[in-house]
């Protein structure tokens, strides 16, 4: 009895450990990358035109095409993604195939991102002729997010209660309705927070992009919607202000754009995140 209190304190003191460790690395990360790049935002820099021969540039079109290219990417891969994890967790039986999906999916979620960009260059790009444009960051992005969309996606509606599932088929409706009404609204939470995830995920991702999307804005007239221009993202404009961005200014420039990017995918999080909760709320009764 006392060595299970022992190493019930030993496990305690152990998690709390680990848990401050990691909320004082994000602490120092926010504090060393927020601190030096929140002084040089203003409302000129996110909307302004960015330079590169003169001081005091801003990041307007590659602010505008990170949401634009997410937005293009996830109209792609959320109808696909959620529609295979469906497919996964409520219509394939247990055989090889289904197995070998699962394992396809799982080995794609672990491929480097910099293999979907060489992928994209060569498929999007070069075979379809899209060139390096938006639309081919879009569609590249689009199968990198989908096997985490897949597996997001079939673990959500599988922590729903079984119960919940043959009440429903019991009570006379058909699968389609099942899903429809009781299984997607039930796991509607747990599928917010992974969509949130991956949105994150996609607005700091450079490799994909630079590859295929470009390292360069070929209007600055903002909104651009033309899907065959080159889409440089805060992300990638990031990594081309810190390594060979000729601007007199590049440093400043850098350490801001890394501010905001921050900002915008913590703000991001808060939007997606606090509406999932009170959904949540809402779906368990309010307790």
């Amino acid at each position: 009895m006392k060595r299970n209190r022992l190493i019930d304190r030993i496990a305690t003191v152990y998690f709390w450990f680990a848990g401050i460790v990691i909320l004082i690395i994000l602490a120092l990360f926010l504090i060393r990358i927020l601190g030096n790049g929140l002084p040089h935002l203003s409302w000129s820099f996110i909307t302004g035109k960015p330079s590169e021969t003169r001081a005091g540039g801003g990041v307007g079109p590659m602010l505008f095409n990170s949401f634009y290219i997410l937005f293009l990417s996830f109209l792609i891969s959320l109808p696909i993604g959620i529609g295979a994890g469906i497919y996964l967790a409520v219509y394939a039986g247990k055989n090889k195939f289904t197995e070998l999906v699962r394992i396809s999916v799982e080995a794609l979620s672990s491929v480097p991102s910099i293999v979907f960009g060489l992928f994209g260059a060569l498929l999007f790009v070069k075979m379809f002729g899209f060139k390096i444009s938006i639309i081919s960051g879009a569609a590249t992005l689009s199968l990198l997010n989908l096997p985490v969309l897949v597996r997001i996606t079939e673990e959500a509606i599988r922590t729903v209660p079984a119960s919940y599932w043959e009440a429903s088929l019991a009570l006379g409706s058909s699968r389609w309705q099942a899903i429809r009404k009781v299984l997607l609204p039930t796991a509607l939470p747990g599928l917010i927070t992974g969509i949130t995830l991956t949105a994150g995920r996609a607005l700091g991702e450079t490799a994909v992009l630079i590859y295929t999307a470009g390292t360069a804005v070929s209007s600055i007239h903002l909104p651009d919607f033309d899907l065959k221009a080159m889409g440089e993202t805060l992300a990638v404009y990031l990594w081309y202000s810190g390594s060979t961005s000729l601007a007199p200014d590049a440093k400043e420039i850098a350490e801001g754009t890394a501010a905001l990017l921050i900002l915008i995918v913590l703000i991001f999080n808060l939007l997606i995140a606090i509406p999932g909760r009170i959904i949540q709320k809402r779906l368990s009764g309010g307790k």
